[in-house]
């Protein structure tokens, strides 16, 4: 029996209804934190009287981190195992949002100000950035030891949902909280990742142990011709994604005049509206999708150069909730066929690796993306949509002209 033809027999088809969900309770409380930061930071850093540039620089700065970290995690998985990483992410993640909402509650008071104020956030935020990172790479390799190559992208695209959720309710609920103040909606996501690590640790399977064999895993890098185009792909994607998202609130209420928590209610719904469209493709196309990952990946693009062109061009908010919806659409396409394409690429012994690297890609366009985005927004608030539209352009110039390469021995 040949290793392709034994790991057949092991390795099950699908990933099992209870680890699903436990995993996709890790997720969404994640996810939801998140919604909850990109939501309120605009109008919570005018609030402490930080500027634009300082505002989404905590973001870039703490990304920059995470983009370091992600894939060291990911290769700490195949040596510790999976669950033990999830749960330090979503642990790190938990104490890291109480942290950081405390320094700001410090600034809110006037015992915290000015560059003070600005690298204390920072420094929680990026000391928090470095743990969080072990969830996502968890999570995925995970899903990658328990479904087979059949159903390697319906499986990443069920759990992708998981975020989509999130991204949802957490901007509705973001707004609703921030009524309570701008800090509230943080310590609600702080007591809700809390009790995914409880259901994490307690009911998550421990899943394939790290053998002998496995304590020198393959090292993987940015510039692995197998991975390139799913990489590029992700880090141009989110490198635009995150310029228009880091400015929306600006955006928002410069255009409609609006407070600060009105600011966080508009941004929200913006989101929530980008969210849903994620959600509705990855239920419609990417979870019944069979076809070659890389396809999707195409279409994807498409769907967020479309949506730079409507953002750039909107002039009320009906036009800044189109363009939304397309970049959503976009998200939800591009998202499991990335981490689907990259899974399929490597061996097993290499998921670990392979599911850090492609978590840190997002992170990556964090990192600059919102900085350019701020810079560029204090010029014209239609540039960081066109600069969008650039990175989009040339990333799916580059994937049009690539293969798909498979790994047959995987599974």
């Amino acid at each position: 029996m040949t290793k392709a033809d034994a790991a057949a027999v092991t390795a099950p088809a699908k990933l099992s209804r209870s680890s699903f969900f436990i995993l996709i309770t890790g997720l969404l409380a994640n996810a939801i934190g998140q919604a909850f930061i990109f939501a309120i930071l605009p109008p919570l850093g005018r609030e402490v009287a930080l500027s634009e540039i300082q505002t989404t620089s905590i973001i870039s700065t703490s990304a920059l981190l995470f983009t370091f970290c992600s894939p060291w995690w990911g290769r700490k998985s195949d040596q510790i195992g999976r669950k033990i990483v999830i749960v330090i992410g979503l642990t790190g993640y938990a104490v890291g949002t109480v942290v950081f909402a405390a320094v700001f509650a410090l600034g809110m008071k006037g015992i915290l100000t000015g560059w003070t104020l600005y690298f204390t956030a920072l420094i929680c935020r990026c000391m928090q950035s470095s743990l969080m990172a072990a969830t996502s790479p968890g999570v995925t390799a995970y899903a990658a030891d328990h479904s087979s190559r059949a159903f390697r992208t319906q499986t990443l695209a069920r759990l992708g949902t998981a975020n989509s959720l999130g991204l949802i309710i957490g901007p509705v609920v973001a707004g609703l909280l921030a009524g309570l103040g701008l800090l509230f909606p943080l310590y609600v996501a702080a007591f809700l990742t809390f009790i995914a690590v409880f259901v994490v640790f307690k009911y998550l399977p421990e899943g394939e142990h790290p053998g002998p064999s496995r304590k020198q895993v393959p090292r993987l890098s940015f510039l692995d011709a197998r991975l390139r185009v799913y990489l590029l792909s992700a880090i141009g994607t989110f490198t635009g994604f995150s310029a228009i998202q880091q400015t929306l609130g600006f955006r928002i209420q410069d255009s409609l005049s609006l407070s600060g928590v009105e600011t966080a209610q508009y941004t929200g719904a913006a989101l929530m509206v980008s969210a849903f469209f994620t959600l509705a493709l990855q239920l419609s196309v990417s979870q019944r999708y069979t076809g070659p990952a890389l396809n999707l990946v195409r279409m994807g693009l498409v769907a967020n150069l479309v949506a730079a062109g409507v953002i750039a061009l909107a002039d009320n908010l009906t036009g800044l909730l189109v363009g939304m919806a397309f970049m959503g659409a976009g998200l939800g396409l591009l998202g499991p066929a990335m981490s689907a394409g990259a899974s399929l690429a490597v061996s097993r012994d290499e998921q670990g690796g392979a599911a850090g690297l492609i978590t840190a890609c997002p992170a990556a366009g964090f990192v600059i993306g919102p900085v350019l985005g701020g810079v560029l927004y204090q010029i014209s608030p239609t540039y960081p949509p066109l600069f969008a539209g650039l990175v989009t352009l040339i990333v799916l110039s580059y994937a049009m002209k690539k293969r798909e390469n498979l790994i047959a021995e995987e599974d």
